[in-house]
């Protein structure tokens, strides 16, 4: 491993780089990397530390991460109404976690950016054809008969992730976000009976609770002095949002990868000038995915030298001293709020692996955010042919999460799902995942299959798993319980 000192955003190319892109021009590559590493940034360091903070929040226990979003992102579902419908169910999901569990909650979409994903093989077969695998709509085309990888896509996924990110923000500033209106959230189309009373339960209560606020004459803004780090947000009007995706393409990172003075860091001495760092301006969070995370590899050298947060996926085969050597290299001075461990077991292997990697954490001292994917160990294939996912299964996964870190002295700091708010064409939600208090069977996968990458849950199976996390954090706190532990006895969710 190269000394500290050594680090460049370029030092990544002289290590070994898995889900590599084969470009058939190479000067092509290079002219639209220029032209990118020219282009502003999409974020800002400012946001990026305040989510720093935020995370070290988590990390403490004072809140909860919501990490949520496309599998993979394509350009033809940038549209204000995709895009609208996705942060309603982030904003719905959030606020039922924030009246059951009465803690804040850190928004990170996989938004803006998520347009690659890695292939186990570099080929696949359609019909009696072998192709080119399809590697993200910024790399190539989902038409068997555009899979040559084209560099100007990278230019289309910046513009693309700029026209989200622009409209997102628009959104949160402009009163879609408040707590007045939770209503406005795409919530209009939710089939289940017993979801839309729940939800309209807690609006009905919170519209209670602001009405006694505004009698008395509290203010809604709050002063930056605790979770707010930073002020100028108002808590009811406007929320923090944060953008992600993985960092698979080393070359569009390092493209955007940007230096900076530190936001709000003095300098070491009186007349020294201000201590910088190098920031990843194309997202506030990236993440290393399971088939990156080589110790000697690329992907580890270039997120070792980012000042950004960022995810680690842990899966069954994450050795122990793997981890530990993985931790000291990307953080080495234990710095808290730098790395969420995102945990992708299955729920048949989280009992034989989970307690020992806490076990490992605790005795490296390293500080971490524990967050708990079910989705992506619970894959299956319907007799269809079709990719899916069974609700009580990633159900299964997320309690056995809970259940095993409160067996071992630990806490689940967050969830990474991958849900969407998408409407199909007739104004229904998409059927990918089977079960949850629809009943979804695979009999109506195809209904309205809408992913060209892994299934997701849909509005009613993402707030399903909302109120069953929520409720996990009220029975913590010893209130009684209300019609969502109705919900989840009939869903298997346990206590």
């Amino acid at each position: 491993m190269a000394a500290p000192n050594t680090w460049t955003p370029s030092s990544w190319k002289s290590k070994p780089a898995a889900q590599g892109v084969a470009y058939p021009d190479e000067e092509h590559l290079s002219k639209v990397l220029t032209k990118i590493s020219t282009l502003p940034p999409l974020v800002t360091p400012s946001e990026i530390e305040r989510l720093r903070y935020q995370l070290g929040q988590v990390e403490r226990g004072d809140a909860f991460l919501l990490h949520a979003g496309d599998c993979a992102e394509s350009f033809d579902a940038c549209t204000s109404e995709n895009i609208a419908n996705k942060i309603g169910l982030i904003l719905s999901f959030s606020l039922i976690l924030i009246w059951g569990a009465r803690m804040p909650v850190v928004r990170i979409g996989r938004i803006a950016g998520q347009y690659a994903k890695p292939r186990s093989s570099g080929t696949e077969k359609i019909g009696d054809k072998v192709v080119t695998s399809f590697r993200g709509d910024n790399v190539n085309g989902l038409d068997p008969d555009d899979r040559t990888p084209n560099p100007d896509r990278l230019l289309r996924a910046y513009f693309h992730s700029t026209t989200t990110l622009n409209y997102v923000r628009a959104l949160l500033t402009s009163g879609f976000a408040s707590l007045h209106s939770p209503r406005d959230w795409s919530l209009a189309h939710v089939r289940s009976p017993v979801l839309r009373t729940e939800f309209e339960r807690i609006t009905e209560g919170l519209s209670d609770a602001l009405d006694f606020s505004h009698t008395i004459g509290v203010n809604s803004g709050r002063d930056g002095s605790s979770f707010e780090q930073g002020g100028g947000r108002g808590a009811v009007g406007e929320v923090d949002f944060y953008t992600s995706h993985e960092g698979l393409m080393l070359d569009y990172e390092q493209a955007l990868t940007r230096e900076f003075p530190i936001p709000g860091k003095p300098p070491r001495a009186a007349e020294a000038p201000k201590e910088t760092a190098f920031y990843n301006t194309s997202a506030h969070f990236i993440w290393i995915g399971d088939r990156t995370r080589q110790i000697d590899g690329a992907h580890v050298e270039y997120f070792r030298g980012i000042r950004n947060p960022i995810g680690i996926k842990v899966g069954p085969s994450m050795d122990k001293d793997e981890l530990v050597r993985l931790l000291d290299i990307v953080n080495p001075d234990k710095e808290s709020g730098r790395v969420t461990l995102i945990t992708r077991y299955g729920a048949g292997k989280i009992d034989a692996h989970l307690a020992t990697h806490i076990a490992t954490i605790k005795g490296c001292g390293h500080p971490v955010i524990w967050i708990c994917d079910p989705m992506h160990g619970n894959t299956s294939t319907a007799a269809s042919g079709l990719k899916t996912r069974n609700f009580g299964t990633i159900i299964s996964e997320i309690t056995s999460c809970i259940r095993i870190h409160a067996e071992n002295n630990s806490k689940l700091g967050g969830v990474s799902l991958e849900f969407t708010g998408e409407m199909s064409e007739d104004g229904f939600s998409v059927t990918e995942c089977v079960g949850g208090s629809m009943e979804l069977s695979e009999d109506e996968l195809g209904l309205r299959y809408q992913s060209f990458c892994d299934p997701r849950l849909n509005f009613e199976q993402s707030l399903d798993v909302a109120f069953l996390v929520s409720n996990h954090f009220k029975n913590e706190r010893g209130q009684k319980h209300g019609a969502s532990d109705l919900l989840y006895n009939g869903l298997g969710g346990k206590k």
